[in-house]
């Protein structure tokens, strides 16, 4: 991660659902392209989701909360 582009405040989608305290999987656009990552919720998010991440746990691992606009 460059700390010149954090990912904590980026907008992301879910792509594989995230059940609460289990594993799912979100693409963020960051650095001109978009990445994916492994993330966790409190709330059970279904595909498509538009989400806020609100942490990070590794360099691939992040914890999001559901966005709505």
């Amino acid at each position: 991660m460059s700390g010149d582009d954090p990912i904590i405040g980026k907008l992301g989608t879910v792509t594989h659902p995230i059940v609460a305290g289990r594993p799912g999987e979100v693409v963020v656009h960051i650095r001109g392209g978009t990445e994916t990552y492994i993330a966790y919720s409190d709330t059970d998010l279904p595909a498509q989701s538009e989400v806020l991440v609100v942490g990070q746990r590794s360099a691939r691992t992040l914890e999001v909360t559901p966005f709505e606009a």
